[in-house]
């Protein structure tokens, strides 16, 4: 979870709930009011959010808790429709149990199942994460690869989960990480129209420089 989208979006729920008594679409509202402004004028103002955000919200970080490379992807894999407070909990006891990519290839799978049962969608997960680990020893000696194309050849393993990996671990700006709270607040600030919605994280991408990318991908707790 991306902590200063949330933080941004819990204040504007707040403000909203105050006066959206007619269940407005506040996305098309706020779009609606909002001046006509070119494209050329939106990375200036993206500019300016992003300096605003890093000095009300400072040291912010991703909040999965990992220390290998596999475990921030196990624990990526694991964060898809859940919490990361709800992943650093089951990742408590599974990092222990399993250290390496190959622990988790020839691991019992029900056993598996059952230890992630609570992220939710376990079944698949573990699935993922096994034929994930199979790949990662086969074609990688058991490493994390470090491009784009590599990353998402292995299952459970999509764009988003790979910008995670390659900002948080290698400094690699190949995207921007979109989380439900990410999304919405480009919604609220007008960075991608209700009439073009699209992929989030290519729209952003059209007015965040790459050196600014970090700004909207902090790094994990890696030791």
């Amino acid at each position: 979870m991306l902590g200063w989208a949330k933080s941004v979006f819990e204040r504007s729920n707040e403000d909203e709930s105050r006066r959206d008594t007619c269940r407005l679409d506040t996305r098309s509202l706020i779009f609606r009011r909002m001046p006509p402004e070119s494209i050329k004028a939106k990375p200036a103002r993206l500019k300016k959010i992003i300096a605003s955000l890093q000095k009300t919200y400072p040291g912010c970080s991703l909040r999965i808790e990992s220390f290998q490379l596999s475990e921030l992807l196990v624990a990526t894999i694991l964060s898809a429709q859940c919490t990361d407070k709800r992943v650093n909990v089951v990742t408590a006891g599974l990092f222990k149990k399993y250290r390496t990519a190959a622990d988790y290839a020839k691991a019992n799978p029900v056993e598996l199942e059952q230890e992630i049962k609570t992220t939710g969608f376990y079944r698949n997960k573990a699935k993922n994460i096994q034929a994930c680990c199979r790949k990662l020893v086969e074609r990688h000696g058991g490493e994390v690869p470090q491009t784009m194309e590599e990353l998402t050849h292995l299952d459970g393993v999509g764009r988003k989960t790979a910008n995670v990996i390659l900002g948080n671990a290698f400094g690699i700006n190949e995207g921007i990480v979109v989380d439900t709270h990410v999304a919405r607040c480009s919604h609220r600030l007008v960075f991608d129209p209700p009439e073009r919605p699209g992929d989030r994280s290519t729209e952003l991408m059209k007015f965040v420089p790459r050196e600014q990318m970090p700004s909207l991908m902090p790094k994990a707790f890696l030791k």
